[in-house]
């Protein structure tokens, strides 16, 4: 028998979607939430980066966060990706608060739930396309058999299984994020961040990468983008923005 599971906490805060709040079947859990969460640097004077944050992220979510340099995105999403841990205050990640939790829980937490993109495409130059899909269970320990079936799948999800064999230096910018997203997509994560994904392409490979979060939203991934392009977080379906680690969310 495993392990128990982990306890969730209580009810989320309110559904962006209804002024009532939690669902009446009880169902609609939030991916992430964050309540009232603060982080605290300890320099002299303490740095205040994030001020009482609350924040209900829901399946198929397309959310941007958008900010001026230190402001706070970063901290924001280190938090959301486990990377670091809230000063003060709570975050869930299906109903379970990991703020508390062990570093050996967290991780786990984090290679079960979360993938993560980056601005840069972090793609090893001598593996192929689908090679470098590979590596991310070869490195996160998932299972041997069908890894490269599932890889094959992941690529296929985003649009290039046709350049698999293809090493990163014979694709485009495009194609080197799509093969990226897709190494973060092989263990069907929950959540996907995303920082600056747009910084190292051209406005048609970024038109063609919103068109994928766009999609990939609608089949239920829930995914956070960080950018400082207005016109990126245009396409979001929620937008919040965050000045001196104060966050406010785009109504409308």
């Amino acid at each position: 028998m495993g392990p128990d599971p982990l306890p969730r906490a209580g009810p989320p805060t309110v559904h962006p979607a209804s002024a009532d709040g939690w669902p009446e079947d009880g169902d609609d859990w939030p991916v992430v939430e964050l309540r009232g969460v603060a982080r605290v640097y300890g320099s002299e004077p303490p740095v205040e980066a994030l001020r009482g944050v609350d924040l209900a992220i829901y399946t198929g979510d397309f959310l941007a966060i958008v900010g001026p340099s230190g402001s706070g995105k970063s901290t924001l999403l280190n938090i959301l990706g486990c990377l670091d841990r809230p000063t003060r205050g709570s975050y869930l990640i299906d109903g379970v608060d990991v703020a508390g939790l062990s570093e050996a829980e967290r991780t786990a937490v984090r290679a079960r739930s979360i993938g993560f993109v980056f601005q840069q495409f972090h793609l090893l130059a001598h593996r192929t396309a689908l090679e470098n899909v590979m590596l991310a269970e070869l490195y996160g320990g998932g299972e041997r058999t069908g890894r490269r079936e599932r890889a094959l799948g992941a690529l296929e999800r985003v649009g290039v299984a046709h350049r698999r064999d293809f090493l990163p230096t014979r694709l485009s910018g495009g194609e080197q994020q799509r093969v990226a997203i897709a190494r973060a997509l092989l263990g069907s994560p929950r959540l996907l961040l995303c920082d600056e994904p747009t910084g190292n392409l051209d406005s048609a490979n970024t038109q063609s990468l919103l068109l994928l979060f766009d999609a990939l939203a609608r089949q239920g991934l829930t995914l956070v983008v960080v950018t400082h392009d207005e016109e990126v977080a245009a396409t979001a379906g929620r937008v919040v923005r965050i000045v001196d680690g104060r966050m406010t969310e785009a109504v409308g």
